[in-house]
């Protein structure tokens, strides 16, 4: 076979070349590291560019430690030695210079050379960072010096996986240059989700609240995406965005997808918003094409799941499954400002709410897309999964009343220590609750109200939230709990009031729809593999009128949502939409 250029290269050319050319054509993806390609020629031929990439991944986990360790030392330190030397392969010159690492100030050069130092002493291999990063176009050097800073205080074990894990997305970068692929619909969610990422109720960070200016920007910007998408689109009374991709049979039935556009207190820009960028990606690619299909697809942007203003989860999504309480229009926030007089100001009808919800009749099912929102793919290397349920919770809030007294004169037998038995009840939370499954134990809030440095604690506030994708197995723990409670209390003479918050089932995920959804991810060369989801959505809303279903795509910076540091990355969005695109154009009710 004539040699294969590799400007011209394509999957079918590596999948039909000799194995000692096939490894040579990917030579550079891997740093110096030839035996990756050599191991994965073996499992071809490759179905999609994506079951080669998981064919190089798994050739680096079924290495040896040494061999692991190797390929992480093959890589060169950020703005070192060989950099400055001009020693850096062709791809990684590239890469440090998209992310101007060529161009440091005389500081951040000091300081990347001291955090390389700290770093190799620490651990005894070179910081590795796909300085690309999430959207291929570069990090900004202040950005890789914070999580040059941060990935310092992890465990040995965890940042060499953390490398690892580094290395493949450099790898990905690189093949899909070698290959000429665009992750465009990734990358139109990546970049929406930056634009809308900037409205924000806090001058730093991402924090969108119910009705609030930010919030109120971000919908009608949604609704403008919609439009331009070739939807109907329409913004309902409790601010929900709701986009309409209609069928050619006027008396076709829907299928919805969406999620909320709200977020926690300094949150992350993909949680919930993902799964509304992400459809209306799609809808512009189908519209684009002048295909539509057999079934009206609708895509609602929930207007609130996280409950940060007015502390009631689930607004947007209970109207639309008609569980509304139109009680809540008077509760108040840390202002003073009722929902109602929010929504009035926002100029909505709180009359037509009702209205708002759906009939399951018309209804074919609702499959949201989500942010994983921890690290179960991310240790798998696996950029999307098929959710299985969402755990149900139950919550509380727990006060504890003791004794205050001296801290100096009242002797350890005597004390009624409030915060010394909230201490005991935290530990057999954790103890409980860590025997492994889908069963997880927090207690978030710990307050001593009034403490004081020599006055031994009085009184005690803590919250206590556990959840599992199993009911049974979710109370016994709870149950427990409660019990330890009593007894911890009695123990040390301590007053205890339990205040049940929240008690809400675990919600499984329709059979049917998982099934189609697990057939798209394999039609895609994806594994399919099925996991829980700890955190709620506003799937478990909807499930009240049809069935619901769930695609996880994975979690970046170690799993962490809720947080400004959330990322996920444009080729993996870009997997999510194509997956999702084979399930509705074979979605068969």
């Amino acid at each position: 076979m004539n040699d294969i250029q590799a400007s011209t290269l394509t999957l079918e050319q590596l999948n039909a070349c000799p194995e000692l050319q096939f490894a040579r054509l990917l030579g550079g993806i891997y740093e110096h590291s030839p035996w990756i390609p050599e191991r994965a020629a073996a499992c071809r031929p490759f179905l999609s560019l994506e079951t080669l990439k998981l064919a190089l991944q798994q050739a680096v986990s079924a290495a040896t430690r040494e061999e692991q360790l190797a390929l992480v030392r093959a890589h060169p330190e950020l703005a070192g030695k060989a950099a400055i030397a001009g020693k850096l392969t062709r791809e990684s010159t590239g890469e440090q210079a998209q992310a101007g690492l060529h161009q440091c100030t005389p500081e951040e050069f000091a300081t990347l050379q001291r955090l390389n130092a700290q770093y190799n002493a620490r651990f005894g291999f070179p910081f590795i960072l796909a300085v690309k990063g999430p959207t291929g176009k570069g990090l900004a050097r202040q950005e890789i010096i914070a999580a040059f800073g941060r990935r310092l205080k992890n465990r040995p074990d965890d940042e060499l996986a953390e490398n690892l894990r580094q290395v493949h997305r450099i790898a990905e970068l690189r093949l899909n240059d070698l290959l000429g692929h665009v992750p465009a619909l990734g990358l139109a969610v990546m970049e929406w989700a930056e634009e809308i990422g900037q409205w924000s109720d806090d001058g730093d960070g991402l924090t969108c609240a119910y009705m609030t200016m930010a919030h109120r920007k971000t919908a009608v910007q949604l609704a403008t995406w919609m439009r331009e998408s070739g939807m109907e689109v329409g913004i309902d009374a409790v601010g929900n965005v709701v986009g309409r991709y209609l069928s050619p049979d006027p008396q076709a039935k829907t299928l919805m997808t969406g999620s909320h556009y709200d977020t926690v207190h300094n949150g992350g820009r993909y949680d919930g918003r993902a799964g509304i960028l992400l459809p209306i990606a799609i809808v512009r690619h189908l519209h684009a094409r002048g295909e539509r299909l057999p079934y009206h697809l609708e895509i609602v942007g929930f207007s609130e799941e996280e409950g940060v203003r007015y502390k009631s989860t689930f607004l947007g999504s209970n109207a639309v499954s008609g569980r509304f309480d139109m009680d809540l229009l008077d509760k108040t926030d840390a202002e003073g400002i009722t929902m109602r007089a929010a929504l009035l100001d926002a100029g909505h009808d709180v009359d037509a709410i009702a209205a708002i919800a759906r009939d399951p009749g018309d209804l074919l099912g609702f499959v949201e897309i989500h942010i994983e929102q921890g690290p179960v793919l991310l240790e798998r290397n696996l950029p999307v999964g098929v959710v299985t349920s969402i755990a149900g919770s139950r919550r509380y809030l727990i006060e504890l009343e003791g004794v205050a007294s001296h801290a100096g004169t009242t002797p350890m037998s005597m004390r009624k220590d409030a915060a010394a038995a909230a201490a005991e009840i935290v530990l057999f939370v954790e103890r409980r609750c860590n025997a492994g499954g889908s069963l997880v134990g927090t207690v978030g809030q710990l307050q001593v109200p009034q403490g004081s440095v020599n006055v031994i604690p009085g009184s005690c506030r803590l919250s206590l939230d556990v959840r599992a994708a199993d009911d049974a197995a979710r109370d016994a723990a709870a149950d427990d709990i409660l019990r330890e409670i009593d007894a911890i209390c009695a123990r040390r003479n301590i007053e205890s009031r339990i205040e049940l918050l929240l008690s809400a089932p675990a919600v499984p995920c329709s059979p049917r729809l998982m099934r189609q959804l697990a057939g798209a991810t394999a039609r895609a060369g994806v594994p399919p593999f099925e996991l829980t989801s700890g955190a709620g959505h506003d799937a478990m809303s909807m499930a009240a009128i049809t069935d619901v279903a769930m695609l996880f795509t994975r979690c970046g910076n170690g799993g962490i949502s809720h947080n400004p540091l959330e990322t996920m990355t444009a080729d993996d969005a870009d997997v999510a939409a194509r997956i999702f695109l084979d399930f509705l154009r074979g979605f068969a009710p």
